[in-house]
């Protein structure tokens, strides 16, 4: 778990340094989405990771 969450870390801190003026343009049209398509959309983020997961689980042993 504390592996994953550095990955993330790792994640969030390459697109901060990297693009950071796309990443205030990307976090400003979110603020314009409704709650309902927020929902459907972190659903959608979690259900393709498990999904990533499970395959490189099923890969891997």
């Amino acid at each position: 778990m504390l592996t994953a969450l550095g990955l993330v870390l790792v994640i969030e801190g390459l697109l901060y340094a990297l693009v950071p003026s796309q990443l205030k343009a990307m976090m400003l049209a979110v603020q314009k989405l409704s709650d309902d398509q927020l929902r459907i959309g972190g659903v959608a983020a979690m259900a393709t990771g498990v999904v990533a997961v499970w395959l490189v689980h099923a890969a891997f042993s």
